[in-house]
């Protein structure tokens, strides 16, 4: 059975908010072919999917989307729609994509009235580095009280001390040699 009447069906179905991103665009709410985007730049993941929503609030209107410099981070490029009530435009960020932002262009009324959307895009930190983060640092433990290393700084006082009022070099040079095998032991002792 064929139908006489031609019938197409639009079905949309809603991203969960993690899936990706949301913003809406008012066009005609305060005049005719007025564009209102939100002063705050919109944020996306690489991967992910930003929805713009036009909302229109007036007569029906096309308008032209459009970006010059989205090309690193998406295959966006350009789009006409004819806006009656409302149209949501998908973007699909790529998923090998660096850290940036672009602009979109909106024109209204056949370019009249323009806006400018500021997507930036963030990248998503891997597992790796979501668990380094929220581990806290580590700390360096000691591995009890250095005690040669203490006894070898209370040697080499006693022997500095000896050689300052005696005046036998060796004393100076023992001294400095005790010190500092004291705390090689203990640098590579604790790795």
């Amino acid at each position: 059975m064929s139908s006489l009447l031609p019938f197409e069906l639009l079905a949309v179905t809603e991203i969960p908010p993690e899936e990706g991103s949301k913003t809406e665009i008012y066009l005609n709410r305060s005049g005719i072919n007025t564009i209102e985007v939100s002063p705050d730049n919109v944020h996306v993941e690489c991967g992910r999917m930003l929805r713009v929503r036009f909302v229109n609030r007036g007569a029906p209107v096309h308008i032209t989307a459009s970006s010059s410099n989205a090309g690193m981070f998406s295959d966006f490029f350009h789009e006409n729609m004819y806006v009656i009530d409302e149209v949501t435009l998908g973007i699909q960020t790529r998923k090998d994509c660096s850290p940036g932002f672009f602009d979109i262009d909106i024109l209204a009324g056949y370019g009249a009235s323009k806006a400018t959307l500021r997507i930036e895009v963030n990248v998503r930190p891997t597992r790796g580095e979501e668990e380094q983060k929220k581990e806290p640092a580590v700390q360096p433990v000691a591995h009890g009280r250095p005690h040669l290393l203490m006894i070898a700084m209370g040697i080499g006082l006693v022997l500095y001390s000896t050689w300052y009022y005696t005046k036998i070099e060796v004393l100076n040079i023992l001294a400095f040699i005790v010190l500092i095998v004291g705390a090689l032991f203990v640098w590579y002792r604790q790795t």
